[in-house]
């Protein structure tokens, strides 16, 4: 009799960052807190053994808006190293109020053919309906699927899969919350078959080693008769600024002056307010329009938002600092095609 040896499955590096996926419910009134280890939210997930030999690690065990860039450049160089070793994908737990910039962030340094999958959950470990488990589940499917070689970072939530780029979490509680506004999702799992709809845009990645200081860029976002005393300060404060403009990325006639003085001293991007389409280049002339702000030295953030041209323009500046390198990252990285 013939003994059939069945293939050895992949290893998939899992990394926990902390998060709701990593959290229960500590009492009444008194909220969610971390709980569950990265070994513990794997072994929550049985299926997994049937797809993936799973490298479990938490890291961190903080919550997503107390995330700091020294904990990514730690991560991507501690996959890159688990990778190196032979994973053949990588798998990233998280809090979502975050996600969409650490998930662009590891986009933008990760140089590597291996998938980089975030993924979380909105619900907590010990609710009702979790939904870590699931999420889990599709991003290590994700994680070791062919198709998703060399598409840089992705975002599995919901059993939508997302590119880093441009997806956005668009509501606070919903299971549903992460969208790719102008874009949609690049692919789905459905049924454990993980199925790729249309490409992910690549670029080169920054050279970025764990321990390099991160440019500090402040985001401003002006909403009606605002004033200019914050913007004022951050000129003063910052390595650069990020400017949300509204509409196709305008500002009121009272911003120009001081908007056109901080650009003499820092590099500052301008992108929209309003969450999808692409900053104006040609269209309007008047005095705060996006012509006359281009013009006058600003960067146009591209399809990115206030968020990701922050993160990008953080980066650009941290690896170069020169305006044209600036300029370029952004031309190369941010604008439509």
């Amino acid at each position: 009799m013939i003994e059939i040896v069945p293939p050895e499955l992949p290893v998939v590096s899992v990394r926990s960052l902390g998060g709701t996926v990593a959290m229960t419910t500590a009492g009444p009134g008194r909220g969610a807190a971390p709980a569950v280890s990265a070994s513990d939210l794997v072994d929550s997930v049985p299926a997994l053994q049937d797809i993936a030999r799973v490298d479990a690690v938490s890291v961190a065990g903080v919550p997503s808006a107390s995330l700091e860039f020294r904990h990514l450049l730690d991560l991507k160089a501690e996959l890159d190293s688990a990778c190196t070793a032979g994973a053949k994908g990588a798998v990233v737990t998280q809090g979502t109020d975050t996600m969409e910039e650490t998930a662009f962030l590891l986009d933008l340094l990760w140089d590597r053919p291996e998938p980089l999958v975030v993924t979380g959950a909105m619900r907590t470990a010990d609710s009702v309906g979790a939904d870590g488990p699931a999420n889990l589940l599709a991003a290590v499917a994700t994680a070791v699927d062919p198709a998703a070689a060399g598409r840089g970072c992705l975002v599995v939530m919901n059993d939508e899969i997302h590119a880093a780029r441009t997806v956005h979490k668009a509501h606070t509680a919903s299971v549903a919350a992460f969208v790719s506004p102008g874009a949609g999702p690049v692919g789905r799992v459905q049924e454990g078959w993980v199925l790729f709809h249309s490409t992910t845009r690549r670029t080169d990645a920054f050279d970025v080693p764990a321990g390099t200081e991160i440019a500090r860029v402040a985001l401003l976002r002006p909403g009606l008769a605002d004033d200019t005393v914050l913007l004022k300060a951050a000129a003063g404060s910052y390595d650069g600024i990020v400017i949300e403009g509204m509409g196709g990325g305008h500002v009121s006639a009272r911003w120009v002056e001081p908007l056109l003085a901080a650009a003499q001293q820092v590099p500052v991007v301008l992108a929209s307010r309003t969450g999808a389409g692409t900053v104006l280049t040609r269209t309007y002339g008047y005095p705060g329009s996006e012509q006359q702000l281009l013009g006058a030295g600003l960067t146009p953030a591209g399809d990115l938002d206030g968020l990701k041209a922050r993160i990008l323009l953080a980066l650009a500046i941290s690896t170069s600092g020169s305006r044209d390198s600036v300029r370029r990252a952004f031309e190369q990285r941010a604008a439509p095609r």
